[in-house]
């Protein structure tokens, strides 16, 4: 199935720092934080009140006012992501075959806002306030369904939910189906809105979140020693991925090339990881397999990096058993600490940063930080970002249940 190679032809996304890719682009080169106090609801009682919020979105940009209204926000930053994606492909309007076009666009928790309004409406007026568009609001496949419908794709069609490995996994999917033959268009990625008392609640009672109220600029802190949790982020990503042949026929533009795709599960625990986080070590491996590349030939690694204690450190140990001495010549990043952590919006969002990053020769910053730890020692490209040749590049994401992904891109090449 190596004949089929498949290619980026089409980007799109909105973080708490752009609410496009250019924007958002430019805010993760320069070390922009996308942090501020939460305005979706009143937090002054929780434990953290700040996250990394999408700021000034106009669903009406993509949506018809009346559709949006029966679309939860985390479907209509889909939509947003993928109109984006297919005008850079310059797809739009139309031009492929539909039946040859499918949608594998996932969310970690769906429409938790509109539960948490629906059960608020229950519990004040009973069942029959409940709303006849709760279901098609809530769950998490309605995204992949309603962006489907948008641009009339009848390919492959269904939505990954895998936590925070929700989109990475949508990618390589979307990979697989354009290698097997079952589709030459896939649009794929994730979307997520989780700011909500329930899960701004849940996420600090576990003891996941920071707690940096009075420094929230500077809580999303990857790889530092005084690292006290991740910071909830929101928003989508979304790539159109394309066969190579069916890309060059019609003149598209080619970011890069997805070259592996590696899937693991830890089969350990509900949240934690194994020490030196061993199933990260066989989903990086099993991608340079995948793409036919070795250790050596990988310049830069966008970790999953989310600013807890245990997860920087175990990815860190998992980065320098597969790569050994050549651990020492990456360059590491996580976008995180500047847009959060967009749960399953995650990977698809650092997807596209590896692929700019190969584009431009720049590496985006680990901002915030300041006090080095022993047990993350690589160069994790501290608050500046850095100029470099990237031909390949690594995306790295793992998911409550243990599960792991890695996504191998490399630049595009005849």
């Amino acid at each position: 199935m190596r004949e089929r190679r498949v290619v980026v032809t089409g980007l799109g996304c909105l973080t708490a720092v752009g609410n496009d890719v250019a924007t958002t682009w430019a805010a993760l080169r320069a070390g922009v934080s996308g942090a501020g106090i939460i305005t979706r609801f009143d937090a002054e009682k929780f434990a953290t009140r700040f996250a990394c919020e999408v700021k000034d979105f106009d669903v009406t940009q993509y949506m018809d006012r009346k559709e949006a209204k029966r679309a939860d926000l985390y479907t209509q930053y889909a939509v947003a992501a993928s109109v984006q994606a297919m005008r850079d492909a310059g797809l739009a309007e139309g031009g492929f075959d539909p039946d040859r076009c499918g949608v594998i666009i996932g969310s970690g928790i769906g429409g938790l806002k509109t539960m948490e309004d629906q059960h608020s409406n229950y519990v004040n007026g009973g069942p029959k306030r409940i709303s006849p568009f709760f279901v098609p609001m809530y769950i998490c496949d309605i995204a992949a369904g309603v962006v489907s419908m948008q641009f009339n794709c009848r390919g492959p069609n269904f939505a990954t939910v895998s936590a925070c490995a929700t989109s990475a996994h949508a990618i390589g999917m979307s990979m697989r189906s354009i290698m097997y033959g079952d589709a030459d268009l896939m649009l794929a990625g994730g979307s997520e809105a989780a700011v909500t008392p329930m899960s701004i609640g849940g996420f600090a009672s576990m003891g996941a979140l920071s707690s940096r109220n009075d420094d929230f600029l500077h809580a999303s802190r990857p790889f530092d020693k005084t690292r006290d949790g991740f910071v909830l982020g929101e928003g989508a990503g979304v790539v159109l991925l394309e066969e190579l042949e069916h890309a060059r026929r019609r003149g598209a533009h080619i970011y890069g090339e997805v070259a592996g795709y590696g899937a693991t599960g830890d089969a350990h625990s509900l949240t934690g990881q194994p020490d030196a986080h061993e199933g990260l070590q066989r989903s990086m491996r099993r991608a340079l397999e995948d793409a036919g590349l070795t250790p050596g030939d990988v310049e830069y690694i966008n970790a999953h990096g989310t600013s807890t204690p245990l997860n920087d450190s175990n990815e860190c140990k998992a980065i320098r058993a597969v790569f050994g001495e050549h651990a020492d010549k990456l360059s590491v990043s996580s976008t995180k600490s500047a847009i959060g952590h967009m749960l399953g919006a995650a990977g698809s969002v650092e997807f596209i940063a590896c692929t700019l990053a190969i584009r431009d020769g720049v590496i985006p910053p680990t901002i915030n930080f300041a006090t080095p730890d022993p047990e993350c020692d690589l160069d994790v490209t501290p608050n500046t970002a850095k100029e470099r040749t990237v031909n390949v590049a690594v995306s790295n994401s793992s998911g409550f249940g243990g599960h792991n992904v890695s996504i191998a891109v490399r630049r595009y090449q005849e």
